[in-house]
């Protein structure tokens, strides 16, 4: 028969003669044959299988050896033996290679026809192990799938036990070098369905048996981790990983990130090519994992490595943007990417050409998938374009792409921004062995304390959340000036933009600390301010005299020496500017105008003045202020020289910055509440000895004022405002000289603010030096802050009539003889009433002791800016006002008292800050109202309010046109680079220390303070002794005003 089949197939009949005749030979295979004819049939359609010149003949082949075999077991069995199969695996048959493909099938159709016999498990031991040598010798895709087909069937073939690991080992090793070269759609399909049955063995055997996981896993790594030139593993890996567990992400990351044995350079190639495992399609779970091994690098901050390969890698991740297939896992990886990369804008740059491009081709296919996918995207850019500000070359083409998507609120990109930073707390994987040092939470920038610098830390917070100013600083163009300005846009663009927990502003301290003030000792915050802001206008006064005198150099104007420009920049401020183009930028943000006003008693004759002012003091009222005082020991109180001398409000306005000195009243001193009036309305006189300082200005409040224990009143800024603003006699010892009597007399004083600043500033007089006793003292009386104030202005139409210019260059008596002089109300009526300006609270700063040259400064503060419409339903008729010229004042059961509680409930869920020298937490405005009642030693001292309902110089920049794009304006490329540079240099410092802790983890551990603050613990102090004083300092013999 089997002489018969031969001649058969390889005879020139018909085909269908064929067919008919092949059917009748399948059908005698019921027949009786001996040994000898069954081998000889076996043997036929064994080399018909393997050698048939055309699909017939393997077909007949095939179709024989089934019908033979299922008929004649026995026979076929001792056939198909262990030396026949061993035979075939090793030599190959006759001319056809060991590794041809058709010979695992013939094995595979083998092993199913005698599965029933006992000589089947010989076979399984055999295979079990030639199918280990097989993949040592790293089959090609379609060899090895043949193969995954066989295992996946007798699973009875897989190597057991040892064997089994070291088969999986070299399976991912086989899998490491498959290769496709063909570009072609049908081959690269069928390129995909190998690999896949490869991957779903492995899978099979990680489900059988967990243990060959890990060491498979390890391999995966070993693989894609080689530095071998000569050797690039194949991305056919990424099939693997959506056959691993996700539960094993945490462990197996961990586990990689902290090996000390894994080399930069291994890891670095690893992840890169984890990265181009996204071009993979139908894989599964790689951005997962892509994603989560970043993350593990950033948490044992290892920031070269993410550096070097976001950097190489960005652009791929973007062009896979392109394929369907892959796009979802490509845009999350990009997404984190982007995101986590904040220290510079050099990753989002490199992809910025292409987004155009993109943005159209998705917008023109009109397809669901692509608007879903586009919206993605654009929250990405608009992301970026935030954090990295001041590219309008590069971003407005974006922007005219994308502007019919909609853009994330401002609050939502900074809440993306601050959790996907490589330094953010949440960004780490959990179960990750060290705690970043990154940013908080917040994303706030806290400031180093520098040596008892907490004075200057709390101030220059407040400024830096003070956020036209800060907008309005960052907006110069300082290139090529070393001004104390230059170094501010400096410190506010780090506090923005560093990677930093906290930024140490040595620079600016040096340059900003006034002479007087030693080093590493605990000063005023309030003198700091008012020195600081002195410097800054009085630096821009002479820059614009410089500026205009080069010009008429240009124009052949003679030289002029720098003190002669100096001199020039003082004229302007004896007379009140007329412009806002004249005004510099302190005077803009924080500058008002205040019209003092006094009449003689006798004649009735008056006399006024109009002096511009920056912030302005409280003092406190009679009732309270000799209450609740905390004294020191008098042998430790310095002289009257040292700390006697009262800082004032209002810089003086010829002053040159830098030359001030404690015993030449380093600032004007200027009160309009207990100055003593002599001689002539020209000039201002008090006796020698100097107090307390109250400033010159008059605001109002309306709020309910809260109750303490017994029924007795707390204070309130209300109270402050109102003994402020009421009229004094001059009277005694305090007599006005009046021109027109020639002669001392009676007077009353009143005091109008005329012009409102943008910012207004109040400091509140808790610091005070009792000559009698010799003791310094601080008033710890409990003072409610509004969260909302009015305050009354009465604007004038010209102050040219104003020929008077007072001296501001006064002094203060006892404050114990001042407190009592306001009794009685004014007689003179005015025929309007001022208009009520609203303004809501912006930031406190906090001094925590008991003591003026110890304890500790801290501030709370928010972000307000100019275009906020959250106080426009405060806005009242001028009903509100006051009846009379401020004689009459505001009561508490105003109508805005209601409207304000309205609005503190709505504050309540905002955000505050504190800001306390490094660390920067969330807090509540409740928290801000009740820090003396749970801490009695901290009271607020400077308050920092912002006017509502307001334009300014910053309105004009529209941030559509891309140029302001999060708000803040762009950074110059000087400030930027420098930005870059250094957030390079913190992110190589934080991986040189943690290599340093993983080489001493046997180290004791370092113990943080938990964040924030608790109900017994006052929010921190520069000193060992807290926010106590007394010790701990290097006290020195001075004030605090």
């Amino acid at each position: 028969m089997d002489k018969i089949l031969e001649g058969l197939v390889s005879s020139s009949h018909p085909l269908p003669l064929k067919r008919v005749i092949v059917r009748k030979v399948v059908e005698s295979a019921e027949h009786w044959l001996d040994e000898a004819q069954c081998e000889a049939m076996f043997d036929l359609t064994t080399r018909l299988i393997l050698e048939g010149q055309d699909p017939f003949q393997r077909q007949v082949g095939h179709q024989v050896l089934e019908a033979y075999a299922r008929y004649h077991r026995p026979e076929f069995e001792s056939f198909f033996n262990k030396t026949f199969v061993l035979g075939l695996l090793q030599q190959g048959y006759h001319s056809l290679d060991r590794k041809d493909v058709a010979i695992l099938d013939y094995i595979h159709n083998g092993l199913k026809l005698i599965m029933s016999c006992p000589s089947v498990l010989d076979l399984f031991s055999l295979l079990q192990v030639e199918v280990l040598r097989m993949v040592c010798e790293r089959p090609e895709p379609q060899l090895c799938a043949r193969l995954s087909d066989l295992l996946a069937d007798f699973v009875q073939c897989i190597p057991k036990g040892k064997l089994s690991i070291t088969f999986c080992q070299q399976l991912v090793r086989t899998i490491g070098h498959f290769q496709c070269v063909s570009t072609q759609e049908k081959e690269l399909r069928e390129y995909v369905s190998q690999v896949t049955k490869v991957s779903n063995l492995l899978q099979n055997i990680w489900k059988a048996e967990p243990s060959t996981l890990l060491p498979s896993l390890q391999e995966v790594f070993a693989s894609i981790s080689s530095t071998d030139a000569s050797f690039e593993p194949s991305v056919a890996l990424a099939s693997l990983v959506q056959h691993i567990p996700l539960q094993m992400i945490t462990v197996l990351i961990r586990s990689l990130t902290t090996d000390p044995n894994v080399k930069d350079a291994s890891m670095t190639q690893a992840l890169c090519r984890m990265i181009d495992w996204l071009s993979w399609p139908l894989a599964q779970h790689v951005d997962t994992w892509v994603i989560a091994l970043l993350k593990g690098l950033a948490a044992v901050q290892k920031f070269t490595i993410l550096i070097d390969v976001t950097l190489l890698k960005i652009e791929l991740v973007f062009n896979r943007l392109w394929f369907p297939l892959v796009r979802p896992g490509a845009l999350t990886v990009l997404s984190h990417m982007l995101l986590s990369f904040q220290h510079s804008p050099e990753a989002f740059h490199l992809i910025v050409p292409h987004v155009v491009n993109l943005v159209h081709s998705f917008k023109s296919d009109g397809l669901p998938s692509s608007t879903t996918f586009l919206v993605q995207l654009t929250e990405l850019i608009h992301c970026m374009m935030y954090h990295y500000s001041g590219f309008p070359d590069l971003y407005e083409p974006i922007l005219e792409a994308i502007k019919d998507f909609p853009k994330p609120s401002e609050e939502k990109i900074k809440l993306i921004l601050s959790q996907s930073a490589w330094t953010s707390q949440s960004n780490s994987l959990a179960s990750c062995l060290s705690r970043l040092s990154g940013k908080s939470e917040t994303g706030k920038t806290g400031l180093i304390n520098l040596g008892n610098t907490c004075y200057m830390n709390s101030v220059i917070q407040a400024l830096f959340m003070a956020t036209d100013f800060r907008r309005q600083v960052l907006s110069l163009n300082l290139n090529g000036c070393n001004s104390l300005m230059k170094k501010l846009q400096h410190l506010f663009a780090f506090l923005a933009h560093t990677q930093r927990e906290a930024y140490a502003p040595r620079i600016f301290f040096e340059a900003s600390r006034p002479p007087w003030f030693t080093p590493r000792s605990q000063q005023d915050c309030s003198e700091y301010l008012r020195f600081l802001l002195d410097r800054l206008h009085e630096e821009e006064k002479i820059l614009k005299v410089q500026s205009s005198h080069k010009l008429s150099e240009s124009l052949g104007c003679s030289e002029t020496s720098l003190q002669e420009v100096a001199n020039k920049a003082a004229v302007p401020t004896e007379t009140p500017c007329t412009s806002d183009s004249e005004k510099t930028l302190i005077e803009k943000m924080f500058g008002g105008k205040l019209q003092t006003h006094i009449c003689c008693l006798n004649c009735r004759s008056t006399s006024q003045k109009v002096e511009a002012f920056t912030d302005l003091s409280l003092a406190f009222c009679p009732s309270s202020s000799m209450e609740n005082l905390s004294f020191q020991d008098p042998a430790s109180s310095p002289s009257t020289q040292d700390g006697g001398l009262m800082q004032a409000s209002v810089p003086g306005p010829s002053k040159e910055p830098g030359v001030c000195n404690p015993s030449t009243a380093a600032f004007a001193s200027y009160s309009a509440v207990n100055e003593r009036m002599v001689d002539s309305p020209d000039e201002l006189r008090c006796t020698e000895d100097t107090s307390v300082p109250n400033d010159s200005s008059k605001m109002l409040v309306n709020k309910d004022v809260p109750q303490k224990p017994g029924g007795e009143t707390t204070s309130s800024v209300t109270d402050l405002l109102n003994y402020f603003l009421a009229p004094e006699i001059l009277t005694g010892d305090n007599q006005y000289y009046c021109e027109s009597c020639a002669s001392l007399q009676n007077a009353e004083k009143t005091m109008q603010i005329t012009e409102e600043p943008e910012y207004l500033i109040l400091t509140l007089l808790r610091f005070s030096y009792d000559q009698k006793y010799h003791v310094r003292r601080k008033i710890l009386d409990n003072v409610s802050l509004p969260l909302v104030l009015e305050l009354p202005v009465k604007r004038t139409t010209s102050f040219s009539s104003l020929s008077e210019s007072w001296s501001l260059d006064v002094d203060f008596t006892d404050i114990s003889e001042n407190l009592a002089k306001k009794l009685k109300p004014s007689g003179t009526e005015e025929a309007f009433s001022p208009k009520l300006v609203p303004y809501i609270l912006s930031s406190v700063v906090v001094h925590s002791g008991v003591s003026s040259e110890s304890g500790h400064y801290y501030s709370y503060a928010r972000n307000i800016t100019g275009t906020e419409s959250s106080y426009q339903m405060c806005h009242q008729p001028e009903t509100l006002a006051l009846a009379s010229s401020q004689s009459h004042l505001l009561g508490r059961d105003s109508p805005s008292a209601v409207i304000e509680q309205d609005l503190e409930n709505k504050e309540m869920s905002k955000e505050w800050f504190l800001f306390n020298d490094s660390r920067v937490t969330f807090t509540s405005f409740q928290s801000v109202q009740k820090i003396t009642s749970r801490f009695p030693k901290d009271t607020a001292y400077v308050l920092l309010y912002k006017k509502q309902n307001s334009t300014n110089g910053l309105s004009g920049n529209n941030s559509t046109t891309g140029l302001w794009v999060n708000g803040d304006p762009p950074l110059q490329k000087e400030l930027m680079d420098a930005i870059t540079k250094d957030n390079k240099l913190y992110l190589q410092e934080q991986e040189l220390n943690a290599r340093a802790r993983a080489l001493q983890a046997a180290s004791a551990s370092c113990s943080f303070r938990p964040n924030g603050f608790d109900d017994n613990d006052p929010p921190g102090s520069c000193g060992p002794t807290g926010g106590g004083g007394g010790g701990g300092f290097n006290t020195v013999g001075r004030l605090v005003f």
